[in-house]
């Protein structure tokens, strides 16, 4: 079960840099290239522990199908993003897909 949180951690790591790179985009701070470096470094320790025990595939496919809807609903929560239904639709069958597969490994 551990696997599982190790998984998750890594995924709200990457988002974390996805923040940190919108950030900056628009304000070209350095606040987020912090945000960016720390993510990517804790995302992969995280993965990379998570894939002790679970199979690479089933491990990647949480990992970024979390990251993609996070930042998706991020994006659409702080930075004005599109709210379409479609995307949501979209966004809903990545997660559909990512609880699947940890559902059959």
């Amino acid at each position: 079960m551990l696997f599982y949180i190790q998984v998750e951690g890594a995924s709200l790591a990457d988002i974390a840099a996805e923040v940190g790179i919108k950030k900056l985009s628009i304000y070209n701070h350095f606040k987020g290239l912090f945000a960016v470096a720390g993510g990517i470094i804790f995302s992969f320790i995280c993965l990379t522990f998570s894939m002790r025990s679970l199979p690479m595939g089933t491990a990647y496919a949480i990992w970024t199908g979390i990251g993609t809807v996070g930042g998706a609903l991020v994006g659409m929560l702080f930075f004005g993003e599109s709210k379409e239904w479609r995307r949501i639709l979209f966004m809903a069958m990545v997660l559909a897909a990512a609880i699947g597969l940890k559902l059959i490994s």
